[in-house]
């Protein structure tokens, strides 16, 4: 028998519905009545709110949390239980500070705890079995939903009310008949510093391009004072008239761009001149790899906050890959 620490932050596994739509009032121990008891727990409230109201100090105290949780010696894993609408962001931000073997594994749910339906207490029983296996020990931070394990580099939210609404990344293993099956273990880069207080207030925004889109809401992020910036470009990187302009006033003003797709697979590849991804890298964009502009954000708000050099944010880009188990 393991010992697990369950932390929660609220999102829909602790939603009640109401009048005005469902709210996260449930608490951890709410959450975990329904827990089989194959592995003993103990329980944490970080915090208690839908995802999509969460801010980068919120994000960091989860990270305190986790990591308070790996260093004591009674626990063996953790989960944390979170909104599915930011669960991508948070997730990844803690699998590049993660610096122990034990396993991290988020989970949340797609319908309230008060649904006759509700997928969370399924969810919660498969991540406690996730964060006791052995077999996990060093994959970093995963996700775990409806029965389906996946890394939380790369995962992205690609559907709104589906059973399972995650995808990409790797899947690391998933469940048949309730025992679970691992068939991947990620291979890591070396974990990055916890944020620091710094990290409450970094500002990188994600500026999206479309057909016949100006570099007018790029400039204006940069002019009034981001950190950095997130290029979601077309395609395997792009953008229209007068972006790689932009690109290099930005990076010559010291604020770092980070160059993804708006596409939800694949990789970035500078490709294409006349404004395209290889004049946006010549301006000094930084490839995103594969990398979507959402975790890009969160990789580029830590770095800034340490603070980062331009070669220091290109080596953390580098895309982890998984070895067969």
């Amino acid at each position: 028998m393991a010992h697990i620490r369950i932390l929660a932050t609220g999102g829909t596994i602790a939603s009640h519905s109401g009048r005005d739509g469902a709210a996260s009032v449930g608490r951890a121990e709410d959450i975990t009545a329904s827990l089989s008891g194959r592995h003993s727990y103990s329980v944490q409230d970080i915090t208690n709110a839908n995802s999509f109201r969460l801010r980068l100090a919120e994000v960091r105290a989860v990270a305190e949390a986790v990591q308070a949780a790996v260093a004591d010696e009674g626990v063996d894993g953790v989960v944390v239980t979170h909104g599915t609408d930011t669960m991508e962001e948070t997730a990844f931000l803690l699998d590049l500070v993660h610096d122990s073997r034990k396993p991290v594994v988020f989970t949340g749910a797609q319908r309230p705890a008060d649904s006759p339906m509700a997928d969370g207490p399924a969810n919660l029983e498969e991540a406690v079995t996730a964060a006791a296996a052995s077999g996990l020990r060093g994959a970093g931070v995963l996700v775990s939903f409806a029965g389906q394990i996946r890394s939380a580099r790369g995962i992205r939210k690609t559907h709104t009310v589906a059973a399972n609404p995650f995808g990409g990344g790797v899947e690391v293993a998933h469940f048949v008949a309730g025992a679970l099956h691992i068939t991947a273990v990620p291979v890591r880069p070396a974990p990055l510093p916890l944020p620091g207080e710094d990290f409450d207030n970094v500002r990188v925004e994600i500026i999206v391009c479309a057909l016949g889109t100006t570099p007018d809401l790029f400039s204006h992020a940069v002019h009034t004072g981001a950190d950095a910036v997130v290029l979601a470009g077309t395609g395997v990187g792009n953008a229209g008239a007068g972006f790689a302009e932009a690109v290099q006033d930005a990076v010559r003003g010291g604020c770092p761009v980070i160059l993804c797709s708006r596409v939800p697979a694949g990789p970035v590849v500078p490709a294409y001149g006349a404004g395209g991804g290889l004049d946006l890298v010549r301006a000094g964009a930084i490839p995103g790899g594969d990398l979507a502009p959402t975790q890009a954000r969160m990789l580029a708000a830590l770095l800034t906050s340490l603070p980062a050099t331009q070669d220091e944010i290109l080596q953390a880009l580098t895309t982890g890959t998984s070895r067969n188990n």
